[in-house]
């Protein structure tokens, strides 16, 4: 498949990657941009496109990491094998020799006792290439390289992708300025599809930090990409680089709304936070829709109803006072102050979410960066009030 690169018209393998528990989140948002057959990874689904897809799928895919494409698959025996395979590879056709490159992968295979070493090895292959074909080597870049390629090797079977985001896509762009322990950006996106919000009904949430959860909100109502403010890609560093066709699907995205769908707001009990997330929001259009307000959660009573809370609250890494009691709380004023509607609470805090003491109606396992967390989902109705330990 090496020579597809030059062109858009041959098809193309195409590997999305995103966060543990999120695989069946992003067949949910590929199926609603179109896409039908993709199939099920670790971490990961996979399908067929072209380089328009690479370009489109960059752009608006919000609960997605990275997006790999394929360039070869083969069996090894050996070693020396990944090395020749990788050697007879036109690497000259993917980038130029003034390009900084890199390799990463993950390795699941006992005929290497190193999980660094294919790395190396497919590092190596592509420098000798260059080396015998212009007399010249490319530069490796461990930190921002301009290339990125994708090393997998699972048994006797590798496969070399080239990684055409290049830093990951939570690096969106908009964030300005952030709290102590902000969450993910791909993450915040991946909660909220996961969630079922209806991009109608009144969200909320009263613990919003920087604003994470509330822009990916907007985003989603409004149909602006979450990446529109991104600039750098990788796939701008390759070869076939067609810039008139990405300056098209950028062009063809929403950018600008005059109005939101539905009612957006946020609440932190640190002045701070809040100067914070107004400073985000300024980035876009619709920042002027979402109302963010400084003060503590139990304040909070919303107007309209149902609602919809969705939020992280502080647990151990972000906070001194006593987790338990904190999250009794929160308990309490979903209870008391909340009629009707539904509240998706993200925690690393077993205790603290058994402590809200309602029964929730689903738990998902998740990750927030390297935190093990529960996804709870809180069913909330006047007067029926389903209560039990968390």
């Amino acid at each position: 498949m090496s020579g597809t690169i030059q062109g858009f018209s041959k098809e193309l393998t195409l590997t999305v990657k995103c966060f543990f528990g999120f695989e069946e989140t992003l067949i949910e948002e590929l199926h609603e941009l179109g896409y039908k057959k993709i199939t099920k990874l670790n971490r990961a689904v996979q399908l067929k496109g072209n380089w328009k897809d690479v370009y489109f799928l960059n752009l608006h895919l919000r609960c997605a990491i990275s997006i790999l494409v394929e360039i070869t698959t083969f069996k090894i025996k050996s070693e020396d094998d990944l090395y020749r395979q990788a050697l007879k590879i036109n690497w000259s056709n993917f980038f130029d020799v003034r390009k900084t490159f890199a390799v990463r992968g993950a390795i699941f295979s006992d005929l290497f006792t190193s999980t660094h070493y294919p790395n190396l090895l497919l590092k190596d292959a592509v420098v000798d290439h260059f080396r015998e074909k212009d007399g010249n080597r490319p530069d490796v870049e461990l930190k921002r390289p301009q290339v990125m390629l994708d090393l997998y090797i699972n048994n006797y079977e590798a496969t070399i992708s080239v990684n055409t985001s290049g830093n990951p896509l939570f690096q969106r762009g908009y964030r300005s300025t952030a709290g102590d322990a902000p969450i993910n950006e791909v993450v915040a996106a991946s909660l909220i599809r996961m969630s079922g919000w209806d991009r109608k009904t009144t969200f909320i949430d009263p613990f919003c930090g920087s604003g994470t959860f509330l822009i990916e909100a907007a985003l989603l109502a409004s149909g602006i990409p979450s990446n529109i403010e991104r600039q750098h890609y990788a796939f701008k560093n390759f070869k076939n680089f067609d810039e008139a066709l990405w300056e098209k699907t950028y062009a063809d995205a929403t950018r600008i709304v005059r109005s939101l769908p539905c009612e957006i707001m946020g609440s932190d009990i640190s002045d701070e936070m809040v100067l914070k997330s107004r400073r985000n929001l300024r980035t876009f259009s619709f920042g002027r829709f979402v109302k963010v307000s400084p003060k503590p959660f139990d304040e909070v009573q919303p107007e309209n109803s149902p609602v919809f809370i969705l939020s992280n609250p502080p647990y151990d890494v972000r906070m001194e006072a006593d987790v338990e009691e904190l999250y009794q709380n929160i308990g309490s004023w979903l209870k008391h102050e909340i009629k009707e509607g539904t509240a998706c609470i993200i925690s690393s805090s077993v205790e603290g979410l058994k402590s809200i003491g309602l029964k929730p109606s689903r738990k998902v396992r998740v990750y927030n960066g390297n935190l093990d967390c529960s996804f709870r989902f809180y069913e909330l109705f006047e007067g029926k009030r389903v209560e039990n330990l968390g």
